[in-house]
């Protein structure tokens, strides 16, 4: 429906009343109705005054836009790889930790004056008028923003080939994907478009395309990077995080990403426990990790739909860390392999219910993103056949539980990932950190012939091992450690949370050991 600021609320009629009784399952008389179309009139009314009242300003839009309407689709020519979704030059000072790096962005984050589609044509057109947090501490830091990335529709796809901009290859192999949903954002700095990429991870989402493409990802513990001005997918999983082609750059760009998003002592996004603050990620990378320890975890090795080369390569990261004086030994978590099942109701109830309510949702504090829930709202009432399969698929599972079981499965699985983050603080209270394949398969092959039912099913596998960490809120980190007939293979460090130092000692000192090339 169209909205105006400038116009009064509109209010119901009693028919209007009647239909929507109905749908509720509220039966009403005629005079029912009318006396409720009185009183939900009034209701309304009464909110009226905020279509006229002078909005916060939480400081996100930008005082100048250069290079920003220059902004273009790159030819085929200039991104064989299809990563980039637009193309830019901004830059808004010249020093600073990140000066002389270029960044992407996968489309999912705001970039004032710069059209964000999130992978779909369905947003085609929404131009946003802020730039995300994670932005502003980017061009603050001196890097330079070389415009956004592509990315699997509504970002619900982790192989890479699900975007309406098409399919992201492979760096590695033409005949293959990139991963994702950040696809584009683990594609482009290996084919030396930019020096890191930011990605968003709600399943594994940095992680596969990360552990796919040969790069070094990080989904941090949940809340220390502010997601300001991204769309998200569910609240309580969502999470934004750096990927490049080291741990030092990764290290160096989380420094500058993380911390609390505040305005005038007001804070913008309630995600973030109050107090965070980055800490020295690039230092804790040249520390020597002798006298650490990690576990690997049995449960994340053979599954039944695992690449046996996969789960080999990571195994032989072993003698890597005690070479450089890490001890390792070995962990049971049997709740691990609930992983699917309890991220899926999580999911698939929170995520269809956060994209009704126009992406931006209610029952929190923190600041809304009101042109974001305009568009979603209004794009999805024009156009719901545009929506991807997978959020069709979501958004129709989730309907029917809804209607069958209220909202109980997401409930009984929020019990169950609290149960799972305990037994992995278990573990995490004897080893410094817990070790597993990132993903469980190497990058897939393309295949524009499969039909849809293959293709989701396909695409399923790729989160078996990532998805329950977003749940728990761990931090987690892939470093690449071979490249077994020329597929790159991830290797998964998680953490305690808020301890990202000692996962890049970690990361830093396999890199070294193992000379990935």
């Amino acid at each position: 429906m169209p909205r105006s600021d400038t116009t009064p609320f509109a209010t119901p009629t009693t028919t209007e009343i009647s239909d929507l009784a109905a749908e509720l399952g509220i039966p009403l008389s005629e005079s029912d109705c009318e006396d409720y179309q009185t009183l939900a009139s009034a209701a309304i009314e009464g909110s009226d005054p905020i279509r006229h009242a002078p909005s916060f300003d939480p400081g996100l839009e930008p005082d100048e836009y250069t290079g920003r309407s220059s902004s273009y689709r790159p030819a085929a020519s200039e991104d064989p790889l299809n990563a980039w979704v637009r193309k830019t030059q901004i830059r808004t000072q010249s020093d600073g930790p990140l000066a002389g790096q270029t960044v992407g962005l996968k489309d999912s984050i705001a970039l004032a004056g710069v059209e964000l589609t999130l992978g779909s044509s369905l947003m085609e057109g929404f131009v946003p008028t802020i730039d995300a947090t994670a932005v502003n501490r980017l061009l603050d830091a001196g890097a330079e923003i070389g415009g956004k990335l592509n990315m699997e529709s509504f970002a619900w796809s982790g192989t890479g080939g699900m975007s309406d901009h098409g399919p992201v290859t492979n760096p590695h192999s033409e005949a293959h994907l990139a991963g994702g949903s950040s696809s584009g954002s683990g594609a482009a700095p290996v084919a030396g478009d930019c020096d890191v990429a930011l990605g968003t991870d709600q399943a594994g989402s940095i992680r596969i395309p990360s552990s796919w493409c040969g790069l070094v990802g990080i989904k941090p513990t949940h809340g220390l990077v502010p997601y300001t001005g991204v769309v998200p997918l569910e609240r309580t999983i969502d999470h934004l995080g750096p990927m490049a082609s080291t741990v030092e750059t990764v290290a160096q760009t989380l420094e500058v990403i993380a911390g609390t998003d505040t305005t005038d002592g007001i804070k913008l996004d309630t995600r973030q426990p109050d107090g965070v603050e980055a800490d020295s990620y690039a230092a804790a990378a040249d520390d020597d990790p002798d006298e650490l320890s990690i576990a690997f975890l049995d449960e994340g090795f053979g599954w039944e739909f695992s690449d046996p080369v996969v789960d080999e390569t990571v195994r032989e990261t072993k003698a890597g860390f005690e070479a450089c004086g890490v001890s390792v030994d070995h962990v049971s978590i049997p709740r691990h392999r609930q992983s699917m099942a309890i991220w899926g109701a999580i999911a698939t109830q929170g995520g269809a219910r956060l994209l009704q309510e126009g992406s931006v949702g209610t029952n929190q504090k923190g600041w809304s993103w009101p042109q974001l829930a305009r568009v979603m709202d209004s794009f999805q009432e024009a156009r719901p056949r545009d929506l991807p399969p997978t959020v069709i698929r979501s958004l129709l599972a989730a309907a029917f539980l809804k209607s069958e079981y209220g909202i109980e499965p997401y409930a009984k699985a929020r019990n169950l990932a609290m149960a799972a983050e305990q037994e992995y603080n278990e573990v995490l209270e004897t080893y410094d950190a817990i070790a597993l394949p990132t993903t469980v398969v190497r990058a897939f092959e393309k295949a524009p012939e499969m039909s849809r039912v293959e293709a989701l099913e396909r695409e399923v596998v790729t989160i078996a091992n990532t998805c329950l960490f977003n749940v728990t809120g761990h931090p987690a980190i892939t470093v690449p450690c071979g490249k077994p007939e020329g597929l790159p293979v991830g290797l998964m460090l998680v953490g305690n949370h808020f301890d990202e130092t000692t996962l890049f000692t970690l990361a830093a000192a396999i890199e070294d050991t193992l000379d990935y090339v």
